[in-house]
């Protein structure tokens, strides 16, 4: 299997994840799950057809990384849908999936054998692996916070869901940052030592953490919540791929690997 053939798997994928956000908003249960659940497969398909290809993980460069998160978006609105049952949640989720497929097809990235040493600790694809599917669920929440700030004149009622995806999503991270620190130790001989990156993914963890504390407050204020939230998503994407363009990573940051 070749970077060639991303484009069958990806179109096959991109009308059953449309055909299960149909299928939502039609109220035909059935076939929103079969459908979403049959595109899932088929796109995963196409990765683990790329990891034997490749006999490593696609998880190197940012191509590969959107390869994960075009599939965890429709996973994280297949679990919203299925727990809270919002119609909107399958048409967003496959709509952000698509975004990053057209990068994927518009912006190909060489995809070869070669893994630096540093990658190839058996920490590094679980650690990629969880931090992708919580920014799926974290990129859901978002989503929920939008649509609660813009669409609905009230939704105290409603806000659980955003905070239930975030809890899922922080516990993610968190497991996603213990994995980074295992796989340090292995590679560079320390947990933790401040890299760029790793500043950014404290920082990002610290605003969900706040996001979840400021939530218990008996006084607070949901719609400062909800921009909270967005902010904190903004904070996740400067870890993701915006640390990528910052001058204090170039050179210096043992996670620039991301851009070769």
């Amino acid at each position: 299997m070749s970077w060639e053939h991303f484009i069958y798997f990806a179109i096959a994928a991109v009308l059953l994840w449309a055909a299960g956000a149909w299928g939502a908003w039609k109220d035909k249960t059935g076939m929103a799950y079969t459908t979403t659940v049959l595109g899932l497969l088929t796109f995963f398909s196409f990765i683990l057809s790329m990891w034997i290809s490749l006999e490593r993980p696609p998880l190197r460069t940012m191509g590969e990384t959107r390869l994960w998160y075009s599939f965890f978006l429709p996973l994280a609105g297949l679990v919203v849908y299925s727990r809270w049952k919002y119609k909107w949640i399958l048409s967003f989720s496959t709509i952000l999936a698509l975004v990053f497929i057209c990068v994927n097809l518009f912006k190909p990235e060489i995809h070869d054998k070669t893994l630096m040493p540093a990658l190839q600790s058996p920490w590094f694809a679980p650690h990629v692996i969880v931090y992708m599917f919580a920014y799926a669920v974290l990129g859901a929440a978002v989503v929920m916070a939008l649509f609660l700030l813009f669409r609905k004149k009230s939704f105290t009622s409603e806000m659980e869901i955003t905070d239930n995806l975030v809890y899922v999503g922080l516990a993610f991270l968190t497991i996603g940052m213990l994995f980074g620190a295992l796989w340090a130790k292995e590679a560079w001989g320390h947990y933790w030592s401040w890299d760029p990156k790793e500043t950014w993914a404290a920082i990002t963890w610290l605003a969900y953490l706040i996001y979840v504390h400021y939530r218990q407050l008996p006084r607070h204020r949901e719609r400062l919540a909800l921009w909270m939230l967005i902010v904190s998503f903004v904070l996740l994407q400067m870890c993701w791929w915006g640390i990528n363009y910052l001058p204090s990573a170039q050179g210096s940051s043992v996670h620039t690997y991301s851009t070769n």
